[in-house]
């Protein structure tokens, strides 16, 4: 799909690098530079307890498949001109510098810009490009509403257990640098696209947001129930101990469990007829539900449930996950390292690499691309 185009990544951790995979799964030939004076991307050390891996820890390897790393101090000026010769050659250039450090180390945009008008630079930020502020994902979880609203009623707030900010800004950056390639075919010029980190997060608050901005209610916690749709979220025991989550999106598909539950009585209580009505008595309902749930077992009850198109899944964990067919379609496995794929679109001429290299030692590649430069 992109076999012609070079991406320079001058990101770390986790939503930048997360844009350089999307590249590389589509084609394109990724450089990462990574300064060896600290240690290259900081989370190649950032390591589970007990983690037994080389300087491709578990974190890493989740976002830096298909790369080439070259190691370059952009405090040197040696260094910093190799980067210059990439440049050069480069279409995309994907960035994560507080505002003002791009600028001292000369990779800011208009430095880059001036020597390839046709660049196009992708740039994460925490808070934007006026507010020089460490921007991490669990404070932006912290500072937009996500945490205050995770967790159970009365219970601690809580951060999601993956970077969510991160991964959601990293889509944001992909299109705007998508569409600023479209607009280089028409224009021939190249343009900085930059994204914050705080600002992807609100505009992903969606129903949550419009929950205050429109209905005046100021989201709580409430566990994993939906603020405006029962049973959705809730979650019911089986009486062999397996938990199903159910999303009922529908009268029709409410209707169609409670038949199946042999409790259709329900169904024309007024309490619960309605979706409205069942947000409100969502406790009395919940526990008439259980009350039902525990008498089956999981699997016969949930082969009912798929047969007659009732939203529902088990509560599965990462072994049960990666043993789904939908998992491993998206697998990548190379040199004894497993990883997973960014990107699932498919579209008949949506074309993706078959195989990736697996993520890279720090510096594996400084010779083959500096040999390549004439450096």
């Amino acid at each position: 799909m992109f076999s012609d185009l070079k991406v320079l990544e001058l990101a770390s951790v986790l939503a930048g690098p997360s844009v350089g995979q999307f590249f590389a799964e589509l084609g394109a030939e990724v450089i990462k530079v990574e300064n060896p004076a600290t240690g290259g991307d900081v989370t190649r050390s950032w390591k589970l307890a007990g983690e037994q891996t080389d300087d491709r820890s578990a974190y890493f390897c989740s976002v830096n498949w298909g790369k080439k790393s070259v190691a370059l101090n952009l405090g040197n000026s040696r260094d910093r001109e190799v980067v210059y010769k990439l440049v050069k050659q480069s279409d995309i250039v994907i960035a994560s510098y507080k505002p003002g450090d791009a600028e001292k180390l000369g990779v800011d945009y208009e430095s880059l810009s001036s020597m390839n008008p046709r660049i196009v630079y992708g740039l994460i930020t925490g808070y934007g490009q006026d507010n020089a502020r460490v921007g991490y994902d669990a404070i932006i979880q912290a500072e937009t509403g996500y945490m205050y609203m995770n967790g159970e009623p009365g219970g601690a707030s809580l951060k999601m257990p993956v970077a969510l900010v991160d991964v959601l800004a990293a889509h944001h950056l992909k299109e705007g640098i998508l569409l600023a390639l479209l607009n280089r075919e028409r224009t021939g010029k190249g343009d900085r696209i930059a994204v914050s980190l705080i600002q992807a997060a609100v505009a992903s608050l969606v129903n949550q947001a419009t929950n205050w901005l429109v209905a005046g209610v100021l989201p709580q916690k409430q566990g994993s129930s939906h603020p405006n749709i029962a049973p959705y979220g809730d979650v019911f025991r089986t009486a062999d101990g397996k938990d199903i989550l159910l999303a009922v999106g529908s009268d029709r598909q409410f209707r169609d469990l409670c038949t199946l539950l042999d409790i259709e009585t329900i169904a024309d209580d007024d309490r619960f007829k309605t979706n409205a009505a069942r947000v409100v008595h969502r406790v009395e309902l919940n526990s008439i539900l259980q009350s039902q749930m525990i008498l089956k077992h999981a699997d016969v009850l949930m082969t009912s449930i798929h047969e007659s198109k009732i939203p529902a899944g088990f509560i599965q964990n990462m072994q049960q996950v990666f043993e789904t067919p939908e998992a491993k379609a998206l697998l990548l496995v190379q040199r004894g390292i497993a990883g997973v794929r960014s990107f699932v679109a498919q579209g008949e001429n949506l074309k993706t690499q078959s195989t990736l290299t697996s993520p890279p030692h720090l510096g594996e590649h400084t010779h083959e691309v500096t040999q390549r430069l004439g450096s």
